[in-house]
């Protein structure tokens, strides 16, 4: 029901008053703007000639590598026979002995808590995992059990046992429910007489990898020959640094558009905001969100693809908990730089910190806080995504956890730009007027030139897969 005023106005009324006021104005927000503080906090390399190449020390000894496993409707398989030679036992052998080895292997399942095989059993199987998480260990000298890995998909062990009849040196649990793929070592050895040819490269192999190993550092890379002693007639050893033959080399990537705007509406409507001003602020602002999201997640540069196997860090439980933050910074122990998480996962370490009574502390950067864990800030970035999505809609979900060493100096992680482009706008970001086309729309191109390079493999590290929508009840 509408109310009827009965008495006189004393003043005039705010709204007839409004029609002659002038109204402040903000500019356009956006919830889509963030921080961007990994483009803040990485440190940037120019790149004159459009190319970056990392040039390292020569790798005798092949490095870690996981095997890449493929699902179809609950059965397991390697992807390819290729696949079986990042496995250094089989590196060496061909197509058509890789493909008996995979004629070989049988499904297994393992129920979480189950003992895949015992310490000072008989080593009689080779084990590959294709779903779930396993745990190895030993026991001490005191009877203390002491873990040695954790294991996951595309992980393996057991492969001595295919070639030696010796005894398990630890015993492997499952944490949770596993399927593997297993190959028995007297199936393995009948192969292998019928085969004498599989044999001989197998042989041929690790007498091969014997002497890489033996001339190879603890990073698998060529060794430098040295002597330290005082003896005067100790002959002086001769030696050189081994290069890469073929670096690895960076191409700048790009982010591109075209902004489009009337004419009319730069003359008409251009007070009190400028309206192209306002345009390019808001594209520039999409383009930077849009660099960022490519630095991780780009399949060829991006961070969390460049991520060594032998630097990714499985969490024991749901995680990520302090231990497993502390076995991250024991992969990146050389001048740690920050830890590079999604806000819920940095939520969820914060609950599982308060659980055990080790709330951490904080630090200001740039005048903002941030939770530390070992004095290592961690740092807050939304694409690091969520079970593949940006803005999650659900309360559970699994993400990955980045630790990294920046600079060019520390041979860490860099961020590539090219600046002194022609109309540039800022660092790496140039904009172009294109013309005025016949329907009177000014056009204008703007271009992002960036990328990003790991100088070393020890330089970043993932805790992969930790939960982030774990809570507890409280007492």
């Amino acid at each position: 029901m509408t109310m009827t005023r009965t008495t006189p106005y004393l003043s005039q009324t705010r709204e007839a008053a409004r029609a002659l006021a002038t109204t402040t104005k903000t500019v356009v927000q956006t919830q889509d703007l963030t921080p961007r503080w990994l483009l803040r906090l990485l440190p940037w390399v120019e790149v004159s000639g459009g190319t970056y190449r990392v040039n390292r020390r020569k790798m005798v000894v092949k490095p870690l590598e996981r095997v890449q496993i493929v699902s179809d409707r609950g059965s397991f398989q390697v992807k390819g026979p290729r696949e079986l030679a990042k496995i250094r036992l089989f590196a060496d052998l061909d197509d058509d002995s890789l493909k008996m080895v995979l004629g070989l292997m049988r499904h297994e399942s393992f129920a979480a808590g189950q003992t895949i095989c015992a310490q000072d059993d008989d080593g009689d199987k080779f084990y590959l995992i294709c779903q779930g998480r396993t745990e190895v260990f030993t026991t001490g000298p005191n009877g203390d059990r002491l873990r040695m890995a954790l294991l996951g998909q595309g992980d393996y062990f057991g492969e001595i046992a295919l070639l030696q009849d010796v005894a398990r040196t630890a015993t492997v649990i499952a944490l949770t429910q596993c399927q593997v793929l297993s190959v028995d070592r007297v199936q393995f050895e009948t192969m292998l007489e019928t085969h004498p040819v599989v044999r001989q490269a197998l042989n041929d192999s690790a007498d091969g990898r014997r002497l890489a190993t033996s001339a190879a550092n603890q990073h698998g890379e060529a060794a430098i020959d040295l002597a330290s002693n005082h003896h005067v007639d100790t002959p002086i050893p001769e030696t050189f640094a081994a290069y890469e033959e073929d670096p690895r080399e960076y191409s700048l990537s790009m982010v591109q558009t075209i902004l489009r705007m009337s004419t009319y509406i730069s003359d008409l409507y251009n007070h009190p905001i400028d309206q192209l001003r306002e345009q390019i602020r808001l594209t520039v602002e999409a383009m930077r969100e849009r660099q960022e999201f490519e630095i991780l997640n780009n399949p060829e540069f991006g961070l969390l693809h460049s991520v060594s196997d032998s630097m990714v860090v499985l969490p024991r439980g749901l995680g990520p908990t302090p231990d497993d933050m502390d076995e991250l910074i024991s992969k990146v122990w050389k001048e740690p730089a920050f830890f590079l998480a999604h806000p819920r996962a940095i939520a969820a370490f914060g609950r599982e910190c308060t659980r055990r009574g080790v709330p951490p502390p904080t630090v200001e950067i740039e005048g903002c806080p941030f939770l530390t864990w070992r004095g290592i800030p961690l740092i807050p970035s939304e694409k690091l995504m969520v079970e593949g999505a940006l803005h999650p809609q659900s309360s559970k979900g699994k993400t990955d956890i980045l630790l990294l060493r920046v600079g060019e100096s520390r041979q860490g992680v860099v961020g590539l730009r090219k600046t002194g482009l022609p109309g540039e706008h800022s660092p790496g970001l140039s904009i172009r007027h294109m013309g005025i086309g016949r329907d009177a729309v000014a056009s204008y191109l703007m271009t992002a030139y960036f990328s990003a390079a790991v100088l070393t493999e020890d330089a970043i590290a993932v805790l992969k897969g930790v939960e982030v929508g774990n809570y507890y009840d409280p007492k």
